[in-house]
């Protein structure tokens, strides 16, 4: 039984990282992604990991059952935060362009999400697809790639993990969520700050008109301009991403 063990577990471990990583990153995590195609994908990069990543060192006595359990529970563990740190740059777009909808009036307008089966904002839907597709065209799947093969030389398989360290990259990973949201909602709050003093003279000016049914449609028209304006800078804002990315450990 223990030859066994010993035999299986290197592959197992590596597999236990990588599956937790890509079990929680938006694209993989989807629903519309067949589980075949996930469980194909895990075992075909743990195939090229486990030739690049020594051995797990496992010292005489070790390689019992209960051993190889928490061995493959702290593996799934340090997945599963590698992948919610990826996760959480993604969350920024979505929470960037939620920000940027109700600016533009959408406070009640939601959709179903067909990948995760949730309610969201359409703005937000729609700038998270356009970095998701950025993010692929500027080699972001290169860059997850490296951070799960980078992560087995800082966190070693069946090495000594600080978990509080780990912990700590991310919760760093939520701080900079927000800055990424703020920053890439930036010019279209400053653009609908100055739409809403425009307004506010107008009301002072010409207090007959109906501010409230006028603004509604100049917010929406000012909002889908600027979106389509921002799509450029939004290359860039990817850019920025993927180092972040690669600083990450």
């Amino acid at each position: 039984m223990d030859s066994w063990i010993d035999l299986l577990l290197p592959f197992v471990l590596i597999l236990a990282r990588t599956t937790a990583f890509l079990a929680v990153l938006p694209l993989f995590s989807s629903r519309s992604v067949p589980r075949v195609l996930k469980a194909g994908l895990a075992v075909l990069m743990t195939v090229f990991f486990a030739h690049g990543t020594p051995p797990p060192g496992v010292g005489a006595g070790q390689g019992s059952v209960l051993w190889s359990l928490v061995l493959l529970c702290r593996e799934i563990l340090c997945g599963l935060a590698l992948g919610l740190a990826a996760r959480m740059i993604f969350y920024a777009v979505q929470q960037g362009g939620i920000l940027i909808g109700r600016q533009m009036g959408f406070y009640m307008a939601s959709i179903l999400d067909p990948s995760t089966g949730q309610q969201t904002q359409p703005f937000g839907m729609y700038m998270e697809m356009m970095f998701t597709l950025l993010f692929f065209a500027v080699g972001g799947h290169r860059t997850l790639l490296r951070l799960i093969a980078r992560s087995y030389e800082v966190l070693p398989v069946a090495g000594e993990v600080d978990f509080g360290a780990l912990a700590a990259g991310v919760l760093a990973a939520g701080s900079t969520m927000l800055l990424f949201a703020l920053k890439l909602a930036a010019p279209m709050l400053a653009a609908f700050l100055i739409l809403g003093v425009v307004l506010g003279v107008l009301a002072r000016v010409l207090p007959e008109m109906n501010i409230l049914l006028t603004s509604l449609p100049l917010r929406v028209a000012a909002g889908l301009a600027m979106a389509v304006a921002m799509v450029p800078a939004l290359q860039g804002f990817t850019e920025e991403v993927a180092q972040w990315l690669n600083r990450f450990l």
